[in-house]
């Protein structure tokens, strides 16, 4: 985990920028030309990450599952035996709760469900393991918010996965061994595809049920062609996912 950990923050951005920089001081002097164009890279890069515009148009890319109607929410029992909500992290000991708590994608993954649920009356899988090997897990998290913030109670709890390949084969071996074959997968839109795949490789028919979604209308003054801090994160998002699907096919294929 810490290779893998490392290795992915360098080559991403922010990392990918610092290192693109750092790579044109050092040849400032010997390679000026090439120094310039890693800088160039570097900064306008970082400028088009920061552009909420430019998130919507690549989510629109990524995004490729649609909303389920609202009118479909109490007819999801007819067509999946359970739910599963996948991990999204965790914020360390939040002092207000004294306790690890779910991150904000996690808390909008499991508001979703929670809605699904108490529409459907299908049972909830949380999944997600230890985030860097630290108890407890973020299914476990994940079901003690269900059932005090929202009033669901999570039946499974998948509690070793740490990637979205690992929640599709871990979920499999809780689910399949009930006869469970068909799941909603509730994740943010922007992932949905490779959960998608992931879980289709491990035997399972999929409904999917994405949440959040970037390629909606920005709302933003000037249509989002002012930088905002915010767009950072949600390209870095987008650029991890686009990265993991092609990965994907090529590691698990």
């Amino acid at each position: 985990m810490p290779i893998r950990y490392v290795v992915k923050h360098l080559l991403l951005p922010p990392g990918l920028f610092l290192l693109l920089l750092a790579l044109a001081w050092w040849l400032k002097d010997s390679r000026p030309r090439i120094a310039c164009a890693l800088f160039a890279a570097a900064v306008g890069c970082l400028w088009l990450m920061c552009l909420p515009v430019v998130v919507q148009w690549a989510a629109r890319s990524i995004e490729r599952e649609p909303a389920l109607a609202q009118s479909e929410w109490s007819t999801l029992a007819a067509r999946a035996d359970a739910i599963v909500v996948l991990g999204a992290g965790r914020e360390r000991v939040d002092p207000a709760w004294g306790s690890d708590q779910p991150t904000t994608l996690g808390l909008e993954r499991m508001r979703y469900a929670a809605r699904l649920a108490k529409a459907s009356g299908l049972p909830v899988l949380t999944s997600g393991g230890l985030d860097h090997g630290a108890p407890p897990s973020e299914a476990q998290i994940m079901s003690d918010s269900l059932r005090d913030d929202f009033g669901v109670t999570v039946r499974w709890k998948e509690e070793q996965s740490r990637t979205t390949w690992e929640n599709a084969q871990m979920t499999a071996g809780v689910l399949v061994p009930q006869g469970i074959r068909r799941v909603v997968v509730v994740t943010q839109a922007w992932h949905m595809p490779r959960s998608v795949w992931s879980f289709q490789q491990a035997g399972f028919e999929v409904v999917p049920a994405p949440v959040g979604f970037l390629s909606a209308d920005n709302a933003r003054p000037f249509g989002g062609w002012m930088p905002e801090y915010s767009a950072i994160w949600q390209s870095g998002l987008l650029l991890n996912e686009a990265v993991g699907q092609v990965a994907y096919r090529f590691i698990y294929r």
